[in-house]
């Protein structure tokens, strides 16, 4: 990174790819390594069983594209992840239904009344939708079902073009330093949904009146008709920046507690760390989480500027 005061060159060093999995026999991670391990076994094993029947040659001629096909899959990536997880995911995919509502109670049949031509019209039945999440603690913890439980909190930008060299500098080396104090999976989500500037003109014309200076209260009245014009111009966006540390799922209830704690105090870290760059972390309690994945299900909904945890400088 170039200083653009021209003070000089800064750099910050910040580790690429820190969650890469562990080489444990050369170039290979152990989920790798198992997977051409057993089909090397599956393959010897072959051999072993039709080589009264078939001559070596032919077989290795019969198995070089199944070895090949299996060595792309081990050692092979897309969308930054391995090839035998992309293949497991579209499989997934593939036989998840693609017409899904949610009806936690069940979907319930048809009645008999239809007949069987226009049951065939309308396609297959939808299925119930099964949500990542399970449920929100008390304390503010995301139930993810199998995948742990995660804790969430909002954050503030700053404006890095505004900043002089050093103050560059200093703000990219503070979140250098939050990212090499990560203990666990952690994600910056940044949102931009829909604002309904409705409610803070009806504030200001409420307000009005109680200003001291008639001057104040003619300038509030005007901005309180500027932002309704300007809500009613078309479809207002705002951002939001939501980071979500996440703790993985353990068996026991106690430990899964815990898990949830451990999710809560590395919030509270971050909030600690990137607080010298500028950067405010506020923790959501139960009801602004919900809040939350309410508005995540239903991104049409616009929702009010005093709900939003911070504006934007940047």
């Amino acid at each position: 990174m170039t200083d653009v005061n021209d003070e000089g060159p800064a750099a910050t060093r910040i580790p690429a790819d820190i969650a890469r999995p562990d080489r444990i026999l050369g170039p290979l991670t152990a989920r790798q390594a198992a997977i051409l391990a057993a089909a090397a076994l599956v393959l010897y094993g072959g051999y072993w069983i039709v080589r009264p029947v078939m001559a070596p040659l032919a077989y290795v001629v019969m198995t070089v594209p199944v070895a090949g096909v299996v060595i792309a899959i081990a050692l092979g990536s897309r969308e930054g992840i391995s090839l035998d997880r992309f293949l497991l995911a579209a499989c997934t995919h593939a036989r998840t239904p693609k017409r899904q509502v949610h009806a936690p109670e069940g979907l319930p049949a048809l009645p008999d009344i239809v007949n069987s031509r226009l049951t065939r019209a309308a396609g297959p039945t939808p299925a119930a939708v099964q949500m990542p999440y399970q449920e929100v603690s008390p304390t503010g913890v995301l139930g993810l079902r199998g995948s742990g439980q995660a804790a969430l909190a909002t954050c503030s930008t700053v404006n890095f073009d505004l900043r002089s060299g050093a103050e560059q500098q200093g703000l990219v080396a503070g979140f250098a330093r939050w990212l090499n104090s990560l203990t666990g999976p952690t994600q910056v989500l940044v949102r931009c949904h829909r604002t309904d500037l409705a409610p803070l003109a009806d504030g200001l014309h409420h307000h009005a009146p109680a200003l001291p200076h008639p001057a104040l209260e003619r300038a509030a009245r005007a901005h309180a008709d500027y932002l309704a014009e300007l809500a009613a111009g078309g479809t207002l966006l705002t951002r939001q920046t939501v980071l979500v540390a996440r703790e993985e799922s353990a068996r026991h209830q106690s430990q899964r507690t815990a898990g949830g704690g451990r999710a809560i105090q590395r919030v509270q870290e971050a909030a600690r760390a990137l607080a010298p760059a500028g950067i405010r972390v506020n923790p959501l309690d139960a009801d602004q989480t919900a809040a939350l994945i309410t508005a995540a299900c239903n991104p049409e909904a616009p929702s009010t500027p005093g709900a939003e945890a911070e504006g934007d400088d940047a």
